[in-house]
């Protein structure tokens, strides 16, 4: 079994400091916990991903991975023995690298207990009581209100002084009396809904094969045209001809020949119904020293086909030129939600939930956060579901007394109800929702909550999942689904050696090459994706300016260049985002502070420990 588990980590990209020691370790690792080859580099590949680490697999981190695989285990056997979903999964556990930090629920919760409720903050106990509180499970884990390193910030990019958030923090801390003494900030900003599908109310989940098939007809015909259209490329030709006199070049989609992961051989490119008649070529890609792909990404292939059986391929394209995309027009449906307009500069406050913690339903890091966003004041507040976690055990162990909708209008909105109210007119808050939210359809797309914003004086506004919406003139998008976590457990990549390993700007600029909000194809087990929406929801044509996505791997943010930059040719720029999670099992997560101006990189952002 060590040669397959050597295979197995050579054909990821990764080699060995002292190979003979780490296959022995590896092996020990799988007959322990009956793991596959897979399953262990997959492991790896998650470890070294969130540590940053390079791809020499190294004998002195075979003891932390071993506490990893350790953690795993225990997930597991909890999940088995309580029937519950594990609310903090194995991937949030290990963000940081810090596993003395790392807050997460070893044991089943206990309704009896009150330990924990004893140790809630007294916020936290003036807004809700103590109705929804489970025992602490363990003396180790530290609950929410009495963690410590409150709103440290983790990393930064641009690190300027920002002079008018600065001033409104010191004008708060020094007021007496923060009811009577309030900062405004200096002006609302617009806001504009780009798009908002599918509508609330919509049919969902009686998508067709046929509207399967049509949805991966057009992401290969789309990109076919996109590349033809740019002048750099001639027409595609079909990919299964043989071509032993001259280079061809064809456009498809990267596909598994069966199920299960995607791996180098073989690999199979699919072309659309007008140039191949939808047939399938096995396509080789030993002449490339640097690729990265996944199933369902739609790339451009330059090669031959001397036989017929199998397309060599000399170059992958998979990103359209920038020069189609800035051309492209704006989604014609727009809409107007105030006109104010204060062009390309931007404050604004993302957290993603889950916004209460594991132990109790009283959702201290929302209240927290909006008393962050109290002295900071912000002209945005974006909020990502999941709002009431349908993976929270005590909602899967029935231990409420109110319906989801009552705890969201109660819980949510009624906090975000209070906070627009303390900050005046000068402040907008946008909600997204996501298939884990029990208060809401089970779909994805997604349409938007139904929010009447006239209720909350035109200031709180939910989009669908995924959306895109402009604060003033900046191109904000988001999408609840993990798609950086389901690209990572799919992707196979090739680097040059020596080469650096950036996996997370990688994962995140295959959104944006694609042009997709979820490229991957067949979607992960849990994502319910009706392919019915799929075609006017999931897609985008301009590069936003701000891209979020929440995921359980690390929190990051990040300045994105698309394109080669070749010929004087501009680059795309894009400032990625993954604002991690607002609530860690029993303790705090992150959330994202962003202050944009006018582009990408002269902008500020920092990930914040709540």
């Amino acid at each position: 079994m060590e040669e397959e588990i050597k295979a197995e980590f050579t054909r990821n990209g990764f080699n060995f400091d002292d190979e003979e020691e780490i296959l022995q370790k590896c092996l020990t690792f799988c007959i322990q916990y009956k793991l596959s080859a897979s399953d262990l580099v997959s492991s790896w590949d998650i470890y070294s991903l969130n540590r940053g680490l390079e791809f020499t697999v190294r004998s002195s981190h075979m003891g932390a991975f071993l506490e990893q695989l350790q953690r795993e285990q225990v997930d597991k056997v909890k999940q088995k023995d309580s029937g519950l979903h594990l609310y903090s999964n194995d991937v949030a556990m290990i963000l940081h690298g810090n596993i003395e930090e790392t807050e997460v629920i070893l044991d089943t919760p206990n309704a009896k207990g009150t330990s924990a409720q004893e140790k809630l903050s007294d916020s936290a106990q003036k807004t809700t009581g103590g109705k929804f509180t489970f025992e602490k499970p363990l003396e180790s884990v530290t609950p929410f209100g009495s963690r410590k390193n409150k709103f440290v910030v983790q990393t930064t990019i641009n690190e300027q002084p920002n002079i008018h958030t600065i001033k409104v923090e010191e004008d708060h801390e020094n007021s007496e009396d923060d009811i009577i003494k309030r900062v405004q900030p200096s002006q609302k900003c617009s806001l504009l809904i780009d798009r908002s599908q599918p509508e609330p109310g919509c049919r969902f989940m009686y998508d067709r094969i046929e509207d399967k098939f049509n949805f991966m007809e057009n992401c290969i015909k789309k990109r076919a045209t996109a590349y033809v259209s740019s002048g750099q490329y001639e027409e595609p030709v079909d990919p299964s001809v043989a071509s032993q006199v001259k280079s061809i070049f064809a456009v498809g989609m990267i596909c598994c020949e069966e199920e299960g992961r995607l791996k180098e051989k073989p690999i199979l490119l699919q072309s659309s119904v007008e140039h191949s008649g939808g047939q399938r070529v096995r396509l080789d890609l030993q002449k490339l020293n640097q690729f990265s792909i996944f199933p369902g990404q739609v790339v451009g292939i330059e090669g031959h086909n001397p036989s017929g059986h199998c397309l060599i391929a000399s170059k992958i394209i998979d990103s359209v030129p920038s020069s189609i995309t800035s051309t492209e027009q704006q989604p014609p449906k727009r809409q107007a939600l105030d006109h104010v307009i204060q062009s390309s500069k931007v404050s604004l406050i993302v957290a993603a939930g889950p916004f209460t913690t594991s132990d109790n339903l009283l959702f201290e890091p929302l209240t927290e956060l909006l008393s962050y966003a109290r002295r900071k004041q912000p002209q945005l507040l974006v909020l990502l579901g999941p709002f009431i976690d349908s993976d929270h055990p005590n909602l899967r162990k029935g231990n409420v007394d109110q319906t989801f909708d009552d705890m969201f209008r109660v819980e949510v909105l009624g906090k975000l109800q209070d906070y627009v109210e303390y900050m005046g007119s000068s402040v907008n808050v946008i909600l997204m929702p996501s298939f884990r939210d029990a208060n809401h359809d089970f779909v994805f797309p997604q349409p938007a909550f139904e929010i009447r914003p006239a209720d909350f004086n035109h200031q709180i506004y939910s989009v669908s999942n995924p959306g895109m919406f402009s604060a003033n003139e900046v191109k904000v998008a988001c999408c609840t689904v993990d798609i950086l976590k389901h690209l990572s457990a799919e992707e196979i990549c090739r680097n040059p050696q020596g080469g650096s390993k950036q996996r997370l700007t990688n994962l995140a600029k295959h959104i944006l090459n694609q042009q997709s909000f979820y490229p991957l194809y067949p979607p992960a087990e849990e994502v319910p994706l009706d392919f019915s929406l799929a075609n006017e929801a999931l897609q985008f044509s301009s590069v936003p300016d701000i891209l979020i996505l929440p995921s359980d791997l690390a929190h990051f943010v990040k300045v994105l260049s698309l394109g080669e930059g070749n010929d004087g040719e501009e680059q795309d720029k894009c400032l990625c985002i993954n604002p991690g999670r607002l609530a860690r099992g029993e303790g705090g997560g992150f959330f994202v502070e962003i202050n944009y101006s006018g582009n990408p990189e002269s902008s500020t952002a920092s990930v914040i420990r709540i």
